[in-house]
């Protein structure tokens, strides 16, 4: 993991990925109702994340074809604000969707397409810590007065699994 993320993160994160849980019905809630919320202001909470990412590792914007010899500022950068919208929104409706069928609902073409293309930018593990802090913190100040210690459990079992389902479709490219 980068020098770029909080200790306790660290450590954190390094027990969250040892244990493997299935998501439960009041995660199930969690992730719902907040998303029910966030749903009403995706556009701006979903630059907010990326924006997010940025600072954390700024080096990531590399990973970017689109971003890489823009002079547009990041806030207000056409490209990015799709970007961010449709990663947000399939991050958040396949963290919905994980109780109904106990796995990522991605369509397979577009696991495909994700594996293939996180491959070809070069993306790491530590590139998804960036992005799961980032989506965590994102949703912390978008419904802080709903955010408890249960519903960050919820949103990380539900990132983590999103995460995997990518990492394995990559190992899958990587091994082919």
């Amino acid at each position: 993991m980068g020098p770029w993320l909080p200790q306790s993160f660290k450590e954190e994160a390094a027990v969250n990925h040892q244990i493997e849980m299935a998501f439960s019905e009041e995660q199930e809630a969690l992730v719902v109702n907040s998303w029910n919320v966030m749903k009403k202001d995706a556009a701006s909470i979903s630059l907010k994340f990326f924006l997010k990412i940025f600072e954390i590792a700024p080096s990531a914007r590399q990973l970017f074809s689109f971003l890489r010899d823009s002079d547009v500022p990041l806030d207000k950068n056409p490209k990015l604000k799709a970007h961010a919208m449709s990663v947000f929104t399939m991050t958040c409706e396949s963290a919905v969707q994980l109780r109904k069928s106990g796995e990522v609902t991605v369509r397979e073409t577009t696991l495909k397409k994700l594996g293939s293309t996180h491959s070809k930018a070069g993306v790491a593990d530590e590139h998804f810590e960036v992005v799961r802090f980032a989506l965590l913190e994102t949703i912390k100040e978008a419904v802080t007065d709903m955010w408890t210690e249960e519903m960050k459990n919820a949103w990380e079992e539900a990132f983590d699994q999103v995460a995997a389902a990518i990492k394995e479709e990559m190992k899958h490219l990587k091994s082919a």
